[in-house]
């Protein structure tokens, strides 16, 4: 018997089953059947699911001998169930990754529930992806499972079939089932939800709902009364339910409202027949005595009186008056965007203060990466000046307390931009920034460049995309010193980034922390972590894919686990642009550090590094720990058409190389991860990339572009480097291999 039964009705939804099906034949948590039931489909859906069922064992398909429409359409698929919870998904939806395994775990926690309902999504047919506002209702604090009167806001929840699941033993004894006709959703939800000894939420999108195209009208919307008529015959046959009547009867009138008013939905010749059976249904199903929420009053009086002429003016007068507070609100807006021009350019022409300097990173995501090296570099090296670092406001709790926290846009921001002598950066200021002759910029950039960036991007069309290069060049104009922690920065730098400005080699300011750590420092970010001890932490860090326009995750990270064993413990970060985790969090198994302030604190505390094309190999290199390499061959060819690499890294790896997910498994399962041929391969790299990454670089350039000193401290050779152990190689008290003389890059491969 499955864990679960997941039932697809389909009917002209072609283009859109195959990726329904995927969604969940692919998932992590597999102990599932899936029923495919085809509604007497015109086109291939019939043909797809067949084709599906040829070549998974888990799979079957269910056929109607004329079209029923979904309701009865999942009634069939639920007499073909043997799983112990239903899932339903109509052929156009999709779920998220890894939803069953997250649903199973809440299901567990509270205890096996009559129903668990969850969160979803919708998306129009470009793709984009609207939440459903559901947050409110699903949060999971307090007791659960729960019973409906515990909470009653659970009523408000979209009826879609498809947020919820189902125990099967629950729907069978109580004979539910869908009825014909469209919004068969109404009475199928709430009686569910009235009738359910235990309920419980999940507060997680796990379906994505497909929306019906915008102007096709819907012509089952008349059904809408029908399925009202049968929710409270159902209501009124059970006397231990009219407590929900009054409830459900507002709930009837918003929907109501709700379809009138879509101007998409109805058809004009069709509203004055609609209002008035909808008038009909306001007598025949109005609870006596139990007063009108001020928010649903102009709703209710549309219904009740059919005030279609008087509704509309209303919603008129509205509309009015929203688009008067829109303009009032732009017109204040432009007078303070004036303002503070103004202000920029009287404070351009005060003196500049040669004891401040400005810091930003990432377009104000937060104090880190080099600038945030350099800042505080500055307060030690050179204590006379008073920093600032500009960031957003969600963002300031980052931020030491010693430097001035500017919000971008404010009247300090503009007088910070235009006052202080030093601004540094990783990315571009403000491109209205005006940079007098006095001061001195300097731009860090953010790692070793293996993607194409700047100038090369513009043979790169699909991740290029609004690359204005005018504005680039003059970006790169106010440049007076562009840090570069290799020669390969170097030459690739001075090409994309023409200019003239002062290159200086001193390594990245980030990195130093890698050589001033101390075992005790490791300890402490991995307890504060969560990392069980004695495990090996995987920290996994896949770029941003600039040509996709979602962002699919290309390691299963829970199976991955499961093989490997309770050995290892995966760090998930994904790219800040990635839009979300790479993974739900598991404890002590996956622990998701997406926003994690410190990728540093992060590399320190792990084990081994596993990425594809992100420039964080270049810095975790300066730890000489192992790291694999996981690029896929499909994944490759597209990466490489799309946005380019400056060198094969496949070819030239800092260590072993996966092309799928079980050579992944493989790598680790067997120790080749830091056998004496990745230590090799890492080697090799270290010497290319590493050069100046001594621990020193911050104060570097604070000497030379503060203090004015032509006396740097000298680099410290490679080989007398000596970073912290990750744990395991501490705990294991013996060091992994290494090579006195490093092979040629060629060499080494080779030897493969």
């Amino acid at each position: 018997m499955p864990r679960f039964s997941v039932i697809v009705p389909a009917h002209k939804v072609q283009a859109y089953l195959p990726a329904c099906l995927d969604s969940v034949l692919s998932q992590s948590y597999e102990d599932l059947e899936l029923i495919a039931v085809d509604d007497c489909s015109p086109d291939a859906c019939g043909q797809l699911a067949d084709e599906y069922a040829a070549r998974e064992p888990r799979m079957r398909v269910v056929r109607l001998d004329h079209h029923q429409g979904p309701g009865p359409a999942r009634n069939a698929g639920i007499a073909q169930a043997t799983g112990d919870y239903l899932v339903f998904l109509d052929g156009g939806d999709t779920l998220t990754p890894h939803a069953l395994r997250s649903i199973a775990d809440r299901l567990k926690e509270t205890g096996e529930p009559d129903v668990l309902v969850h969160d979803h999504a919708l998306t129009d047919r470009t793709g984009r992806t609207v939440g459903s506002g559901l947050c409110g209702h699903l949060g999971e604090q307090g007791p659960a499972p729960f019973r409906l009167e515990d909470r009653p806001g659970l009523l408000r929840v979209a009826t879609a079939a498809g947020n919820k699941v189902y125990r099967r033993e629950f729907v069978e004894r109580e004979g539910f089932a869908f009825p014909p006709g469209s919004h068969e959703d109404t009475p199928w939800s709430h009686p569910v939800l009235m009738t359910a000894e235990s309920i419980a939420t999940l507060d997680r999108v796990c379906v994505l709902h497909r929306r019906h195209r915008r102007g096709t009208v819907h012509v089952g919307h008349f059904d809408v009364f029908d399925q009202y008529d049968r929710l409270f015959a159902y209501v009124d046959a059970r006397p231990e339910l009219a407590r929900w009547r009054p409830v459900l009867f507002r709930r009837m009138v918003d929907h109501l409202a709700a379809l009138f008013t879509d101007r998409d939905g109805l058809p004009r010749e069709s509203r004055a027949e609609f209002l008035r059976r909808a008038r009909a249904h306001h007598r025949a199903h109005r609870t006596p005595g139990h007063p009108v929420p001020v928010g649903s009053r102009v709703h209710d009086t549309l219904i009740r009186l059919g005030l279609d002429r008087t509704y509309r003016a209303l919603e008129w007068s509205r509309r009015l008056g929203r688009r008067t507070g829109a303009l009032a609100v732009r017109l204040s807006k432009a007078v303070r965007t004036a303002a503070l021009r103004l202000h920029y350019r009287i404070q351009l022409r005060l003196p500049l203060r040669e004891d401040r300097a400005v810091f930003a990173a990432y377009g104000g995501r937060g104090y880190g990466c080099n600038p945030g090296a350099l800042e505080k570099a500055f307060r030690t090296y050179a204590p006379q000046l008073r920093t600032a670092w500009i960031a957003d406001p969600r963002h300031h709790h980052t931020i030491p307390t010693a430097a001035r926290r500017l919000t971008p846009g404010t009247a300090a921001y503009w007088t910070a931009l235009a006052r202080s002598k030093y601004l540094v950066n990783n990315t571009e200021f403000d491109g209205r920034l005006v940079k007098r002759p006095s001061q001195v910029l300097v731009q860090t950039q953010h790692g070793t460049p293996l993607k194409h960036m700047g100038l090369d991007l513009r043979e790169r069309p699909a991740v290029a995309r609004n690359l204005d290069v005018d504005a680039l060049l003059k970006d790169v104009d106010r440049w007076d010193f562009l840090l570069s922690p290799n020669r390969h920065t170097t030459l690739t730098w001075e090409r994309v980034y023409p200019g003239g400005y002062t290159t200086l080699p001193y390594g990245q300011p980030r990195n130093d922390v890698f050589q001033r750590a101390t075992s005790e420092d490791v300890r402490r970010i991995r307890e504060s972590l969560g990392i069980p001890e004695g495990t090996v932490a995987i920290l996994y860090a896949p770029t941003y894919r600039d040509h996709r326009r979602t962002q699919r995750p290309l390691l299963d990270l829970d199976r991955l686990l499961r093989r490997l064993g309770p050995r290892f413990v995966v760090l998930a970060r994904a790219h800040h642009r990635h839009g979300g985790p790479l993974a739900p969090s598991v404890p002590g198994r996956v622990i998701d550090v997406t926003d994690h302030p410190s990728v540093e604190s992060l590399c320190l505390a792990s084990d081994a590094l596993v990425t594809d094309y992100s420039s964080l190999m270049f810095d975790y290199a300066n730890l000489d720990r192992p790291m694999v390499i996981h690029a896929p061959d499909d994944g490759h060819a597209a990466y490489e058409a799309a946005r380019g690499t400056y060198f094969d890294l496949r070819s030239f790896p800092p260590g072993a190389v996966a092309r799928s997910e079980d050579e992944l498994t493989d790598i680790f399962a067997t120790g080749h991860w830091r056998g004496s041929r990745s230590t090799q391969l890492r080697s090799a790299f270290r010497t290319r990339f590493c050069p100046y990454d001594d621990g020193r670089a911050a104060e570097r350039v604070v000497r030379h572009v503060v203090l004015g000193e032509t006396e740097l401290p000298p680099v410290v050779p490679l080989a007398e480097r000596h970073p912290v152990p990750s744990a395991a190689a501490a705990s294991e008290r013996t060091p992994l291999a290494t090579v006195p003389h490093p092979a040629s890059p060629r060499a080494v491969t080779e030897s493969l």
